[in-house]
């Protein structure tokens, strides 16, 4: 690799190089020890803890001029043809060329000058983008000569840490690349060397403890890991967080990694690229914005506000399509400013607010904001149709319902005017002074003053209206004006199993409620899922969107409802309203967490805190809906509009920390779920004023008992002072680190249900089922890493049968199967896997299962003489046999889209259900042609073997005697039959196949073998039965000790994992 150009002292460098060649300008040099263990030791710890070119490099090239004391390092190798290529360079298109100039300082300024060329050549093919590229093209030689990845594998950042094993620290070099955590340290002759691929992290969490203050912790295979003494260890953890993360949504979960196409080609991640997501992530997060804003500028600045007359510090932030600012001054103030807004005033109020004139709302101190707002004016004023897009100047009210259901079926009595109505005037009131002074819509200042307002109470009146201002969802309908009316027209009359589950459960959604009682809200409900349903397939309808989209259409218009669930089950809830509700379990574990944290009186008396996430899944999925009154839920749908998931995990806890005394005397689960569900019953909201016919009765209660209920404010208000503490940040950070755990406890427990059910087919134990399926599902998993679009990502569906769920293609399987099959030897592999794929791949999808591939390795391995013959046997007949007329496989059909085909799936497991065991008498009669390759099979299984002649003369034996043996019966058969023809053919019988596959044992071709026999015995087609082959070849002992010699099953699992990654590598 060239290097650019390092003076190098070598007043004591002569100590540790060695001079292999040089001349009058160049020396190639060795490692003083490379290659000698006895040497080696010192200075292989001094290059590993050193952070010098030398420390993986064992070959360098230096340049010097005669008259000159100074040497420079201009390349380095890690093989000798690498450094030797390098040389050779050299002296064909440099050497020649110094020898015109007359000074040495000209000689080496032209030297370091071609190799910086050079460098930059390379680089402009390269996707390393650092801020050091020299030192991380030293790091990049190191991680491949360290771990032997293939080369597609991208490193991302290095870091110089200890890597404690048992309790002694090792210092070396943490590696972090697309897809694999990697650490290496060489002390006196320790080698330490560890590679975690990232979908195999359990935990991933910074950790202090006595000894440590602080370092990062690793939890894979059950085995723990700790790095530490780390010079940046918050950035490094984020990385590994990220890095983590990615693999994570990019394996398991390609739903939400379809919506980053960012992040899609594992060969451009890098580590700025992380850098500038996460960035952009946290920004969408914090101000509610939809999924493609990217953070483009940031910047500090002092932002006007004029309700409290002074300028505020903070932060301004700037989209492609949005301008926010957010204070840092412990004020909770932050603004969003979308452009759409601003393109549609005036030009000189434009130039005003974005700071260009002095104006007293939302002036900015920064030059490049001005800049940067200039250059959006100018594009607008080019672009005039951007802003017609952009404001939203589109019909969209068809055939939709244009109010809010509570205003229909609930009007506002303006003048009967009883307390609790007054009290709502009161809060409009409260409302109506607020947007005087912060602002109304869009533009409103968010501060500590609204989240105050919204613990109190929104108004019934308003609550459609900040519903959508909270959420970002007014952002959302503004920019796809016409969109929702687009898809109704769409989706409607479609039939799908999304549609068929909706209309099971509209009649389920709120039934109590009087707007769900006719037509009228039914349709409405109907039409709203349904084109989400259409919008997003992947997530279609589950269960629990029917309720929260009931209490979303009686506060908003059905087209401000349609995107008020958009923003939550895409931004809010993520990964709620899936088949395995991901989303919903990370954040149990988040709540888990947090009552570790916060009550510990709880944890004491309960050490199992799992029965919390159990009796807790309905608060998550319906924001208490489900649980509490409908005119008491509403006022938590508020909080978690404003405050997202922070403010129902707050709720969770007032609500256990309220029922503390009962939980903690309780005797068992039964009774902690009858506690709590009395107290979701006796919470009230005295301030409602909607009518006893639109509010949920008490269940289990009478009105005695409700009148010493909880007042749903007064609870929401406990909930904020006692944990308001809590920082989204920090939500978001444990919903990191918990998402891990829950994904590969979910992946775990398909493992188990796998296994529990193969375990009944094969004779393998269960640890050795548990290696198999880990080398399986590592297969598919490698066809993944280093491909944009790998078609293998199509075979993982979660929403399938567990054994349906990790599946592999004929390329796959061809390489585990060459890993694992027990015939070591063998020469010929890719034709006997392709057999053995067609014969075990049942339905022909062109994919095999877990539960077949070891069905088919169980035979081979723990089979009786008969069955691995029988195995063999059906190999060489239809359909392993017959190549299709393309002659490749056939591609898998797409998978988990559309409506299910039940009657399919009931008759094959009807088949199944029916299947017989198969006896030798029903195998079909083997031909001519397939007899001859069945003969070549068994030489090339033989081949290598220490019996091996033995064994080749054993199958010229039995060939021989079946060909007689079937020339006999056809002249029982025919006597009036010429004699003359049997000569020929009983010596071709003799010689021809025996001798044609003894002398080309490698040949594979099945048309040329159809032609070996002699053309007297092709004239009249022969066959055989399985009794008849098996019967012959059970006289031969040398073949039946070689089918019934044991297979060391530790031994061949033990090596298909070390050799399945290098067998790509080699690939």
């Amino acid at each position: 690799m060239w290097l650019k150009p390092e003076e190098i002292l070598l007043k004591n460098a002569f100590k540790l190089w060695v001079t292999e060649k040089d001349n009058e300008y160049f020396i190639l040099q060795r490692r003083r020890g490379y290659g000698k263990v006895a040497v080696g030791l010192l200075v292989g710890t001094l290059d590993t803890v050193l952070d010098s070119t030398s420390k993986v490099a064992p070959f360098r090239i230096l340049h010097h001029t005669p008259d000159s004391q100074i040497y420079w390092s201009v390349a380095c190798g890690v093989t000798k043809e690498e450094i030797v290529q390098h040389w050779d360079w050299l002296q064909q298109n440099i050497m020649r060329t110094l020898s015109v100039f007359d000074s040495s300082e000209d000689i080496t300024s032209f030297v370091q000058g071609k190799i910086r060329g050079l460098i930059a050549e390379e680089g402009k093919s390269s996707l390393v983008l650092e801020d050091d590229p020299e030192k991380f093209r030293e790091a990049l030689l190191r991680f491949d000569k360290w771990f032997e990845l293939p080369p597609e594998e991208k490193l991302v950042t290095y870091y110089s840490c200890s890597y404690w094993k048992g309790k002694v620290p090792c210092q070396g070099w943490l590696y972090l690349s697309t897809n694999f955590l990697c650490f290496y340290s060489y002390l006196l002759g320790a080698e330490v060397k560890l590679v975690i691929s990232w979908d195999e992290i359990w935990r991933l969490e910074k950790t202090s403890n006595v000894i440590l203050t602080e370092s990062i912790h690793v939890l894979a295979h059950g085995e723990d890991h700790y790095f530490s003494m780390l010079l940046h260890l918050n950035e490094t953890f984020v990385i590994m967080e990220q890095l983590a993360d990615y693999s994570i949504k990019r394996l398991f979960d390609k739903e939400a990694f379809q919506k980053e196409p960012m992040l899609r080609d594992p060969l451009q991640i890098t580590k700025r690229g992380l850098e500038a997501h996460a960035k952009s992530e946290q920004f969408r997060t914090f101000f509610r914005l939809p999924k493609e804003e990217n953070l483009l500028e940031v910047h500090e600045s002092f932002l006007w506000v004029p309700f409290s007359h002074f300028n505020t510090l903070g932060k301004i932030c700037l989209s492609e399509n949005y301008l926010c600012f957010a204070s840092q001054d412990g004020s909770q103030c932050h603004v969003i400013i979308p452009m759409r807004e601003v393109v549609n005033r005036l030009t000189n109020s434009i130039r005003s607010r974005c700071g260009i004139s002095a104006s007293p709302l939302h002036s900015a101190s920064s030059e490049a904001i001005r800049g940067e707002c200039q250059s959006l004016i100018n594009h607008f004023e080019d672009n005039p149709e951007d802003v017609t897009l952009m404001v939203g100047q589109k019909d969209s009210a068809k055939a939709v319902s244009t109010e809010a259901l509570m205003t229909v079926f609930h009007p506002q009595d303006m003048e009967n005017l009883d307390p609790k109505m007054l009290k709502e005037k009161m809060k409009e009131q409260s409302w109506n002074i607020h947007f005087s002074e912060y602002g109304r819509g869009t533009n409103m200042f968010f501060t500590k003053k609204t989240r105050d307002l919204i613990v109190r109470g929104v108004p019934e009146a308003l609550r459609g209206e900040l519903w959508m201002l909270f959420s970002g969802a007014v952002n959302d309908m503004a920019t796809h004006p016409g969109y929702y009316s687009e898809l109704v027209e769409q989706s409607l009359g479609t039939s799908t199993l999304a549609t068929d589950e909706i209309e099971r459960d509209l009649h389920r959604s709120l039934p109590e409620h009087p707007a769900f009682q006719s037509d009228t809200g039914i349709s409405a409900l109907r039409r709203v899922l349904t084109a989400y349903a259409y919008r997003n397939p992947k997530i279609g309808y589950c269960q629990a969107m029917n309720i929260l989209t009931s209490v979303l259409l009686l506060y908003a218009k059905e087209e401000e409802a349609f995107w008020l669930l958009v923003a939550v089950c895409e931004r809010m809830l993520p990964d709620y309203f899936n088949r395995r509700i991901i989303g919903a379990l990370v954040d149990q574990a988040v709540f888990e967490d947090l009552i570790r944290e916060n009550l510990p009186q709880l944890v004491e008396h309960m050490t199992d805190l799992s029965f919390f996430s159990s009796v807790s899944l309905s608060w998550f999925l319906t924001l208490f809906i489900s649980v509490l009154p409908i005119e008491s839920a509403v006022n938590v749908v508020d909080c978690f509009f404003y405050d997202g998931i922070k403010a129902i995990l707050q709720l969770g806890l007032a609500v256990l920390d309220y029922n503390m005394d009962s939980l903690i005397n309780c005797h068992d689960d039964a009774e902690a779920v009858t506690i709590l569900n009395r107290f979701f019953d006796s919470v009230t909201n005295k301030d409602s004023p909607l009518p006893p016919t639109v509010q949920q009765a008490s269940v289990g209660t009478n009105d005695k008992d409700t009148n010493f209920g909880e007042d749903i404010s007064e609870l929401i208000r406990e909930a904020y002072e006692k944990y308001g503490h809590l920082r989204s940040e920090e939500v978001e950070s444990s919903r990191k680190r918990n998402k891990l755990y829950v994904i590969q406890t979910l992946e775990d427990t398909t493992k188990q249900n796998v296994i529990r059910v193969v375990s009944q087919e094969v004779r393998f134990t269960a640890s050795q089922l548990d290696e198999l399926y880990y080398l399986f599902k590592r297969q598919h998993f490698l066809s993944c890493y280093w491909t944009m679009n790998s078609p293998v990502l199509l075979h993982h569906d979660p929403s399938l049968a567990y054994l349906e769920q990790y599946q592999l293609g004929f390329q796959q399987f061809s390489t585990l199967f060459f890993l694992l099959e027990p015939w070591t030897f063998c020469p010929v592999k890719s034709t006997l896997s392709l057999w053995v794929f067609r014969l075990i791949d049942e339905n022909q999808d062109g994919l095999v299962n877990f539960k077949e591939f070891c069905c088919a390795l169980d035979t081979l391995y723990c089979g009786s003489f008969t069955n691995k013959l029988k195995f063999l046997f059906k190999l060489h007949l239809p359909p392993a046999f017959e190549l299709p007329e393309d002659g490749v496989i056939r591609k898998s059909p797409e998978r988990g889209r559309g409506k299910v085909d039940l009657q399919a799936y009931l008759k094959q497991w009807q088949n199944e259900i029916l299947k017989k065991e198969e006896t030798i008498k029903d195998l079909p009669r083997i031909n001519q042609a397939q007899f001859i390759q069945f003969s070549k099979t068994l030489y090339n299984i033989f081949h290598g073997d220490p019996e091996e002649e033995s064994l080749y003369r054993a199958v010229a034996h039995v060939t021989s005697l079946l060909l007689r043996m079937e020339e006999v019966g056809r002249k029982l058969q025919e006597p009036s039959s010429p004699p003359a023809s049997s000569k020929p053919a009983s010596t071709t019988a003799e010689g021809s196949p025996a001798e044609d596959t003894t002398t080309s044992p490698d040949s594979t071709d099945t048309s040329s073998s159809q032609d070996t026999p002699g053309s007297e015995l092709s004239e009249v087609e022969w066959s055989f039965s399985f009794e008849q082959v098996i019967a012959s070849l059970l006289n031969e002992p040398a073949i039946v000790s070689f089918f019934e010699r044991p297979v060391d099953i530790h031994a061949k699992l033990g090596q298909a994992k070390a050799a399945q990654l290098k067998i790509k590598i080699q690939k």
